[in-house]
């Protein structure tokens, strides 16, 4: 629902702004040049881009060059245009605000995709420096499960000790779900109803599991944070799996 409101508000953003843009301009559309006014609502394009997403800015570049002919161009307030050169203006104002607001909402992808590796790193790095040098695997294992409901975004997540009981769907090594009698695609379904088991389980000794409760109708976490969260429950299987005075 958040998700959805953010979109909605940028998309009304990439509408907005070039409005207004363009109507601060109005007073000033003697002195300033048709090229340089473009200039400007190309800025306002780039801006929502940079804060919204490819949606919002190619709606900001439609917006932009509509209100630039609007306002900008001869006859005023209509959206015909005499002039063969402020068409030209026009035309470039929506090229150029279409290819620079996807250029801006990919640097705007790759930044929050360094943002999350690094985030993941500090996670993992965190996890097994106090794997190695704790001298309570129960700790541990509070770690990894609150380090997991926050790495998947999940509701909630207890660890199970001792033997697998029953078959609830399941996190594998590889970042799939599987669930017993169906060919589960995670990323285009999301996550499985009730619980998910993720095995803590080191040179192949199983100490136990994490049950994650997902948030109701959530969309599953990217790969790579599920890849995260397998190396971390390995972490609190290497501190279960190893003996108290060797830890110490």
């Amino acid at each position: 629902m958040r998700s959805d409101l953010r979109v909605t508000a940028a998309v009304l953003a990439g509408v907005l702004a070039p409005l207004l843009m363009a109507l601060a301009l109005i007073p000033f559309r003697t002195s300033v040049t048709h090229t340089n006014a473009a200039l400007l609502l190309v800025v306002a394009v780039v801006a929502v881009a940079a804060l919204g997403s490819r949606l919002a800015g190619a709606v900001a570049a439609l917006s932009a060059a509509a209100w630039f002919d609007f306002f900008h161009t001869e006859p005023y307030q209509s959206f015909h245009i005499q002039d063969r050169a402020d068409i030209e203006t026009a035309v470039l104002l929506l090229t150029v605000g279409l290819i620079v607001s996807q250029l801006a909402a990919r640097a705007r992808t790759l930044q929050w995709v360094a943002v999350t590796d690094a985030s993941h790193l500090e996670r993992l790095h965190g996890t097994t420096r106090m794997a190695r040098f704790s001298n309570s695997a129960d700790d541990v294992v509070h770690r990894v499960r609150q380090e997991l409901v926050e790495v998947l975004e999940l509701r909630s997540c207890r660890f199970e000790y001792g033997a697998l009981i029953g078959r609830p769907p399941r996190l594998d090594p590889d970042g799939s779900v599987y669930v017993p009698g169906w060919i589960w695609d995670v990323d285009r379904q999301g996550w499985p109803d009730g619980e998910i088991e993720l095995r803590a389980t080191v040179h192949g000794h199983y100490q136990g599991r994490f049950m994650m409760t997902p948030e109701p109708g959530a969309a599953a976490a990217p790969l790579e944070a599920r890849l995260v969260a397998v190396d971390l429950a390995a972490q609190a299987a290497a501190a279960l799996d190893l003996p108290a005075p060797e830890r110490s």
